[in-house]
């Protein structure tokens, strides 16, 4: 992974770990998203987990590693 894309995915998972309540794991397919959000814009599934500690740990993991899924700007 090229060094911008693994510090941005650094900056993003500490970014949501210093805020977990702003952010909340969806169950379809492990992204994370805003609170707000109804539906997850990845997979459009409506089952999310916001506790603290998934949304840290999923956050952390994400941060650490390249990203494997396909997000909606990889298909325009």
């Amino acid at each position: 992974m090229p060094e911008s894309l693994s510090n941005s995915r650094a900056a993003a998972a500490a970014k949501i770990v210093s805020n977990p309540s702003g952010y909340k794991v969806c169950e379809g397919c492990e992204s994370i998203i805003a609170t707000s959000a109804l539906l997850c814009p990845n997979c459009h599934s409506f089952r999310f987990d916001a506790t603290a500690e998934r949304v840290i740990k999923q956050a952390t993991l994400l941060g650490s590693r390249a990203q494997t899924s396909v997000t909606a700007e990889d298909l325009i």
